[in-house]
This record gives C-alpha cells, structure tokens and sequence, in this order.
C-alpha cells in the first residue's frame, strides 16, 4: 500500500493566492507535484495564464488544464457574462451569486482520478473556512466527506493499494496568514490572480469578494499587494 506521505501529490491550482501557497507548501514538503487547473469558461479565465505561469516559476513535474462544460452556465456569475458579479458585498450573503454548482467536488474528483492513475493519494486543494466567501464546498465537513468518498469509491483504495488524503493546509487560516506564509515560502505574489471580474488587461476590479478579501489579508499582514494600484 502507498500511504498518504508518498512524495507525489495532485494540486489543484486555480491561479490564485491560496493555491499558489498550497503549491509551495507541498514543494516544501518535497513533493514531485501534479498540478491540475480548469478552464470552465469562468470570466476570470486570467487565472489559468496564471496557473501556467506559477507552474513553470516553482517547477511542477507536470501540469494539465481541462476544459469543461458545466450542466448551467447561467447558475453563476462566475460563469455567466450577462450576471454583475456583486462589488462591496463581502458577507451581505450566506452563499454569493459567485458559487459555482457542484465546482469543488467535480475538481477533486478528477483529482482523484489522476491521483489513482499515478498512485497518489494526496490531493493538494486551497479551501479556507475562515476568511471566504461563504462558499460550501470549501468547509471541513466538505472536505471529510470527500475523503470517505474517494476512498470508498476507488479500485486503488478498495484493495487497500492506496489512501486517499484531502490535503487543506490553508483551511483555517486568515487571509492575513496565508499571505505571510506565502512571503515566507517566497511567492511572488504578482503572478497570482484573485479577482472575479478582472478588466481585459488582467487587472482586479477592487470591489468583488475576492478582492476585498486580499486587500484586508495584505493590510492585517501589514504588507503591500504589488496588485494594489487597482485595489
């Protein structure tokens, strides 16, 4: 059986701050890492420039992007150019008209699936339940459950050749820790993307949840978003 510290490990890297962290977390641990990215027609598709660019600075072993159709499009304004992604709202909702039906468990799932075909169990996710959007696929009873799945559900598991492992480092971090833990793991944070509605050039709108949730965690870290002109 390969346990859960064998040194490969599947990373979900959206392009973003967290993920960009969670990938030099796992580098850290010596890890030779499988990052995987989606393009589901989300209007912040920067994020995947991003993605490949993180991936080539901090030398992932091999990185794909899939390209997906979601069921809905029109469930998200995330994935819905016609829906104004809300700007000042951070909290007004328990679940923001940015959820993305079903997105967290579809990605761990092909996650899962590359895990099991390379014999990795790890899967590397940026979930945080502290200083987010509310979303429900990134809670720790979430991220459990997921667990038990894969591991009830896979041939790999079932014959007890592999463990599954739902690695989210970040999960009850603020904002602020993360991105003092990114500094210090030496992210360059301007290759990094979290705005939901970024301008054609790349840069933030300053106002969506996700913007204001990088400025309060670069201000409580006492630091300087090299993003920030925009924020």
């Amino acid at each position: 059986m390969r346990e859960p510290g064998h040194r490969r490990a599947v990373l979900l890297l959206s392009g973003g701050l967290d993920s960009a962290t969670c990938l030099l977390i796992a580098r850290e641990e010596g890890r030779e890492i499988f990052a995987l990215s989606f393009d589901y027609a989300q209007r912040h598709s920067i994020e995947l420039d991003r993605a490949r660019a993180l991936a080539l600075r901090y030398g992932v072993r091999e990185h794909r992007v899939l390209r997906l159709e979601l069921p809905e499009a029109g469930s998200s304004a995330l994935t819905d150019p016609s829906r104004q992604v809300p700007r000042g709202g951070l909290g007004r909702e328990p679940i923001p008209i940015t959820y993305v039906p079903g997105r967290n468990t579809i990605f761990l799932s092909l996650a899962a699936a590359w895990g099991e075909a390379l014999e990795c169990g790890d899967l590397f996710i940026g979930a945080n339940a502290l200083d987010y959007s509310g979303y429900p696929d990134c809670r720790p009873d979430f991220l459990d459950a997921f667990e038990r799945l894969v591991n009830l559900g896979t041939r790999a598991a079932v014959e007890g050749r592999l463990v599954f492992r739902v690695r989210a480092p970040l999960l009850r971090l603020t904002k602020a820790q993360i991105i003092e833990r990114a500094a210090g793991l030496g992210l360059d944070f301007a290759l990094t993307s979290s705005c939901y509605d970024p301008a054609a050039d790349g840069l933030p709108c300053g106002g969506c949840d996700s913007c204001l949730l990088r400025r309060k965690g670069f201000r409580e870290a006492g630091m300087i978003d090299p993003l920030a002109k925009a924020l």
